[in-house]
């Protein structure tokens, strides 16, 4: 006797079971508000367009953050810092930056305290 596997309630308990969400994010037009340093060496920045600060890099190796595709090497965690760093000093406008990680919200003021993402791009 062949049984008839039903599709749609496995399909549902599969995809309930799984938890591959990807957040992408992109700030536009504004500044930083905070840079920081936490034990043990990650990088900070907050946007004024963001609620609480985000880890962003690690200087010393290659950061990933589960949900991400990017990983960004500790040169480029240094450029970026100094990217943040030279904003926050002049007050210039960044024009774009790029989210990604599965802790990364809907909206730039949607981030929970001590979230973690990688920076794919930056312009300012």
């Amino acid at each position: 006797m062949i049984q008839k596997i039903k599709i749609k309630p496995l399909l549902m308990s599969f995809l309930l079971s799984v938890n591959a969400y990807s957040g992408t994010l992109v700030c536009e037009n504004t500044k930083v508000k905070k840079i920081a340093y936490h034990a043990n060496n990650k990088l900070m920045v907050q946007l004024e367009n963001m609620n609480t600060p985000v880890f962003f890099c690690n200087p010393e190796v290659e950061w990933s953050v589960p949900g991400a595709a990017y990983k960004m090497g500790p040169e480029t965690c240094k450029a970026v810092f100094a990217m943040f760093l030279s904003a926050k000093a002049t007050g210039a406008t960044i024009s774009r930056v790029h989210f990604d990680g599965e802790q990364v919200p809907l909206t730039c003021d949607g981030w929970n305290s001590w979230n973690s993402a990688v920076i794919r791009y930056v312009n300012y």
